[in-house]
């Protein structure tokens, strides 16, 4: 009787929240096959996926931009969660620092993204701060002399933002960890003759890893579906699959709202293809 007692107190908001996501999504699938009323086009078709995919405008510009987001997603994961590891693994037998670090990871997260993107826009551009005290103290003959690290076609400045963005979250999974039971388990190993990188080896990574890698998994989605930091200091060519989805769908010829919403689709059904890789590998362990 209490289970149900719990179920029925989450149903007003249960319901609130699965009629507006199921509501969205129903009306971007069915923009998605054309259904645009607004154009008095009301015939469900195929036509916007078969032109994005294999489409002669479309085509090769949605297969460049998985591409590119493809390699910013795994590059910013795989940086961030590196870093990570390795912060971890420093302060792993000082306790004492575990709060200051968690502080400063909150106080990070708490920075919108697009705050932080123009904050980086601002300091590695070759007309930011960066260069121009380069160019004062003599070590760059010109500021435009700066390396490209932002509007790059290599997406540099997409990972880096993403990089110092995800790593305090994946600090923060970390953390949890090892407050519950890494320094039980480190002290014991050191107990029993191991040393530092025997402990860090053999005790702490096999901790770590579930947390972080389904953190990781996490930070790919959110990376692979977000907008704002590719648009701030990203490049038009290649772009990421969020910004070529938001420009079709705001483009003045209504009849791209169709490619621009299949794009999403294909984006969404990508993300959750990764969401079940992580939930079988999770079953697995």
């Amino acid at each position: 009787m209490a289970k149900w007692r719990s179920w029925l107190g989450l149903a007003p908001a249960s319901i609130i929240m699965l009629g507006l996501f199921g509501s969205s999504l129903g009306y971007g699938i069915a923009q998605s096959l054309g259904w645009l009323p607004f154009l008095d086009q009301r015939e469900l078709s195929l036509a916007a996926y078969r032109n994005v995919l294999v489409g002669q405008q479309l085509g090769g510009q949605w297969w460049s931009a998985l591409l590119f987001s493809l390699w910013v997603s795994c590059a910013a994961t795989f940086g961030s969660a590196c870093i990570c590891l390795g912060l971890l693994s420093s302060i792993a037998e000082r306790q004492q620092h575990y709060r200051g670090l968690s502080i400063v990871s909150n106080l990070h997260l708490a920075i919108p993204h697009s705050v932080w993107a123009m904050a980086l826009l601002l300091m590695l551009s070759q007309s930011g701060i960066l260069a121009r005290i380069g160019f004062a103290v003599g070590w760059l003959d010109q500021p435009k002399d700066f390396p490209v690290l932002v509007r790059d076609r290599w997406g540099i400045g997409i990972i880096l933002a993403y990089i110092t963005k995800e790593v305090p979250f994946l600090l923060l999974i970390g953390l949890a960890t090892l407050r519950q039971q890494g320094r039980a388990y480190l002290l014991v190993a050191q107990s029993l003759g191991a040393n530092r990188w025997q402990r860090l080896r053999l005790v702490l990574w096999p901790l770590l890893a579930p947390s972080l890698i389904s953190g990781s998994f996490l930070v790919f989605s959110f990376i692979f579906g977000a907008y704002e930091v590719p648009a701030l200091v990203g490049v038009r060519y290649p772009e990421m699959l969020a910004t070529m989805a938001l420009e079709l769908f705001l483009n003045p010829d209504l009849q791209a709202r169709a490619e621009g919403m299949a794009v999403s689709m294909l984006m969404s059904l990508i993300i959750l293809a990764v969401v079940g890789l992580a939930w079988r590998w999770r079953e697995q362990r």
